[in-house]
């Protein structure tokens, strides 16, 4: 009792894993469905499979069938034509041997007869037909054994004809044949003839190559697949009767089974179509299944919600719903605010600047002129802040798709750099390069372009005058990094965390902030060139900004 109880506890311990296993498996729709799937595509390619086989082995039996019939005719028939001969040749062993007896039973066999040999018992040559026997005499022990008990078949030395020898009273006649003169050409070309040990006597036409010894060789009535290196042919051997040799009609293998290849396409519609109709309407059940599921699911989450969660979740749900509307509606507002603000602002920086240069004449009063270079500035100021908010709202909005392909940072970088040197004389600001000959980067051209040139500007801006920048690009891995760094004012722990934010400006002594947007804009235009901005900084020690791209393979 205690080892029976043991044993239960211990099948016990043994199904619990196994059943949670199976609970969790049929708990997942998916999962189920997909070994359903594979199930059912399983046990219809099994069934075809076995259909195939048995509808082969079929295709093979038949063909089989047929060959041996044809096989067995073209036996008896050579057997007939063989016993003529044999009739022939002792009619020649039996005569006086004259050469008026020679040319007629020679006249009888036809071209078939090349010679007649005949022997004492003994083996020494008594008399011929037509000419010196010595071409396929003598005949080998094993020949000359059987021909003694019975008779013998058996090719001849020079491969072209074949030797019969059988024994007549106290003589042996061996007489010579052609093969192909015998059995017609018609029943020749797709048969062989061969000794029961597998000698060839005779092959026919339609065979490219030669068949083995071996494959030939049989006592009784078979049929056989013989795979030779350019064709593979079914063969069905019949025995020859009364003679030691078989004749074996052949068809090749592809034409036995040119049916069964016919339906294979069948074969795979059995498969496949069931399969692929089954996977289609598991796909739409699993869809409606995992719908209504997430309905109910929703109803009944619903349902154990208080009414005053209820109420604050629909309020969030709304709230939510009105922030995306007003985003968009924000987003979409800014991008079609283009035209109308920059044509006006166009005009004023124009018309002021034909007043300051005095185009039609020279203003009344200098204040004049003054005051229209105060508007030109602050129309131009006025314009790029206008367009920077108008760029990041294009951003945000997905419009302007960016060309990303390989190109050259060090090239962008040097023409950066010439730009803003002048501004940096100005201001005694020392600017040193390191760039590379070459750095190539999957990147848009204008974006990577507007991202190294500000992130230089803001350099140069939070720079004291005499200060330092220094712009680097290198090879890190897989990726292309442009670093900017400076020995400016910096930023502290809280501002860092910031950076990048839009609308978001810090404020320093001695410099000029813009409207908050450029590191927004270079965060936004990198992520689409799936590459990152990094800025690193302590207050009063100066700032790293690094842009890493990916690296270009380039041969």
């Amino acid at each position: 009792m205690a080892q029976a109880r043991a044993a239960h506890r211990s099948s016990t311990g043994l199904t619990r894993p196994v059943s949670g296993v199976l609970g969790r498996l049929t708990r997942n729709v998916r999962i189920v469905v997909v070994l359903a799937v594979l199930l059912i595509t399983g046990s219809f390619a099994a069934a075809a499979a076995i259909q195939m086989r048995l509808d082969r082995s079929r295709a093979l039996d038949q063909a089989a069938y047929l060959e041996s019939r044809r096989a067995a005719q073209v036996a008896t028939d050579f057997s007939a034509t063989l016993e003529r001969y044999v009739a022939l040749g002792a009619a020649f062993a039996n005569s006086t041997g004259t050469a008026e007896t020679s040319a007629a039973l020679s006249e009888v066999g036809g071209v078939a007869l090349r010679n007649i040999a005949i022997l004492s018992r003994d083996g020494q040559l008594l008399y011929e037909m037509k000419s010196n026997p010595s071409a396929f005499l003598p005949l080998p022990a094993t020949a000359w054994a059987d021909a003694l008990r019975h008779r013998a078949i058996l090719p001849s030395r020079d491969g072209q004809t074949t030797i019969i020898a059988f024994a007549t009273g106290a003589k042996i006649v061996a007489m010579q044949l052609d093969m192909h003169a015998i059995v017609q050409p018609a029943s020749m070309e797709e048969t062989v003839i061969a000794t029961r040990d597998g000698q060839l006597l005779a092959l026919g036409s339609g065979w490219k190559d030669v068949p083995p010894m071996a494959a030939l060789a049989t006592d009784t009535p078979q049929a056989r697949v013989i795979d030779l290196p350019d064709e593979h042919r079914l063969v069905a051997l019949s025995p020859v009767p009364n003679w030691s040799a078989s004749v074996g009609a052949s068809v090749e293998t592809g034409e036995a089974l040119g049916a069964w290849y016919g339906a294979l396409p069948l074969y795979f519609f059995l498969i496949f179509g069931p399969s692929l109709a089954g996977a289609g309407l598991a796909v739409v059940f699993v869809r409606e299944f995992e719908k209504r599921a997430r309905a109910a699911e929703a109803v009944k989450n619903l349902r154990a919600v208080k009414p005053e969660e209820a109420k604050l979740r629909i309020r969030l749900a709304e709230a939510e719903r009105r922030a995306i509307e007003a985003n968009r509606a924000k987003t979409e507002f800014i991008g079609h605010m283009s035209h109308e603000l920059r044509t006006p602002l166009n005009a004023i920086i124009g018309f002021s600047e034909v007043i300051e240069r005095g185009v039609f004449g020279p203003p009344g009063h200098p204040k004049y002129a003054e005051y229209a270079r105060d508007i030109n500035a602050a129309g131009r100021a006025l314009h790029d802040k206008i367009g920077d908010i108008l760029d990041f709202a294009d951003m945000e909005a997905g419009r302007h798709p960016l060309d990303i392909r390989p190109l050259d940072l060090s090239t962008i970088a040097r023409n950066v750099v010439a730009d803003a040197a002048g501004r940096a004389v100005l201001r005694g600001i020392k600017l040193t390069v390191a760039l590379p000959e070459n750095a190539h980067a999957l990147a848009d051209a204008a974006a990577a372009k507007r991202i190294i040139a500000n992130l230089l500007s803001n350099a140069l801006q939070y720079t004291p005058d005499r200060g330092a920048v220094r712009i680097q690009i290198r090879a890190v891995s897989d990726v292309i990094a442009v670093t900017v760094r400076d020995n400016g004012l910096g930023f502290s722990p809280a501002e860092i965390e910031k950076a990048g934010n839009p609308f978001l400006r810090f404020d320093r002594s001695g410099a000029v902030t813009g409207n908050g947007l450029g590191l927004a804009i270079c965060n936004a235009l990198a992520r689409r060139m799936h590459g990152v901005v990094q800025i690193g900084s302590r207050q009063g020690e100066g700032t790293i900004a690094e842009l890493r791209l990916p690296r270009a393979r380039v041969n």
